[in-house]
């Protein structure tokens, strides 16, 4: 969790230097779904992330070089600075990215349906939030997975917020997972800022998807600190509100406090790796600034299929 949240700070930094251009969507409050994730993916598995996918990608195996690289439009980047930090797409890792709310799902849907064809035994993780699980292409990804029975988990992080739309105000349902019975799909809650619940839901709902029993909606509570995006002028919640969110539901903080609790660490060594990754984040953006940016003569490359001559 320390280090995904560095790996955001050093993509705000860049931002700051005009490195990234566009909006910018950090994950920051929310680390203890990714790392939750990490275990139990493997390599086959595929990930479809959203506009704020960092953490996913990390989670998934994705080179935090090449990573990076292609957040900060470098040629040395995972799509060589085309994708940006809102498409990343890395095959050998089964992961990508859209900008485009809701639209995970049926990315996600189509990688399940092709994983049963083969019977290659893998997991499709479609990543939305609450707003997306309201969209028409969430529900028609679901009545598919939940018909064929396929092999998806629809991971949805409840930050309450549909960009500045508060949750309690549009959904129908107190959660979305309550909503999996519609689909004949299993629905798990879980609290977002707890590492340790989040891992143990989070390898249920895969080992249900990967035995054939169905899909299966994930959902956890989180709480996104920062803006929608950077920039976000942040109206619909105040100062105090988002100090308070901080102060209380801050899942490194949280962990950190369980370890002192349990006897298994002590202020030093978690403020020494806490530095340790502000660190090492620090000196891979700096390595990642100093790499070329794409030729511009170039910028039409990778955008079109060219028919194939004999």
């Amino acid at each position: 969790m320390v280090s995904m949240r560095a790996f955001d700070e050093v993509c705000l930094d860049a931002l700051r230097r005009k490195a990234i251009h566009g909006e910018l969507h950090v994950g920051i409050g929310q680390e203890a779904i990714g790392a939750g994730m990490a275990e139990a993916l493997r390599t086959e598995d595929a990930v479809v992330s959203t506009h704020r996918n960092h953490y996913h990608g990390l989670a998934k195996g994705v080179d935090r070089m090449a990573f990076l690289a292609e957040i900060c439009e470098r040629e040395t980047g995972l799509c060589r600075g085309r994708g940006g930090h809102m498409h990343p797409f890395d095959p050998a890792n089964n992961f990508s990215a859209t900008g485009i709310v809701g639209a995970s799902l049926p990315v996600a849907l189509g990688y399940a349906h092709a994983f049963r064809i083969r019977d290659e035994g893998a997991v499709a993780v479609g990543v939305t939030g609450d707003g997306g699980s309201h969209t028409g292409a969430f529900h028609e990804a679901m009545v598919m997975a939940g018909a064929a029975r396929l092999p998806m988990v629809a991971l949805v992080e409840n930050n309450a917020l549909a960009i500045s739309v508060p949750f309690d105000d549009i959904s129908p349902t107190r959660t979305v997972a309550e909503r999996a019975l519609a689909y004949s799909a299993l629905g798990l809650h879980v609290n977002g800022t707890d590492v340790d619940k989040v891992a143990d839901s989070f390898a249920a709902a895969m080992e249900h998807a990967r035995s054939g029993r169905g899909p299966v909606i994930f959902e956890a509570t989180c709480h996104r600190f920062r803006g929608h995006f950077e920039g976000d002028p942040e109206e619909y919640r105040s100062r105090e509100e988002r100090q308070k969110l901080r102060d209380s539901f801050d899942p490194i903080t949280l962990y950190e406090g369980k370890l002192l609790e349990a006897g298994h660490s002590d202020d030093a060594a978690l403020k020494a790796v806490r530095a340790n990754e502000k660190a090492k984040m620090k000196a891979l953006l700096q390595d990642v600034l100093d790499m070329p940016s794409p030729d511009p003569s170039e910028a039409l490359q990778y955008r079109f299929v060219e028919e194939m001559t004999a």
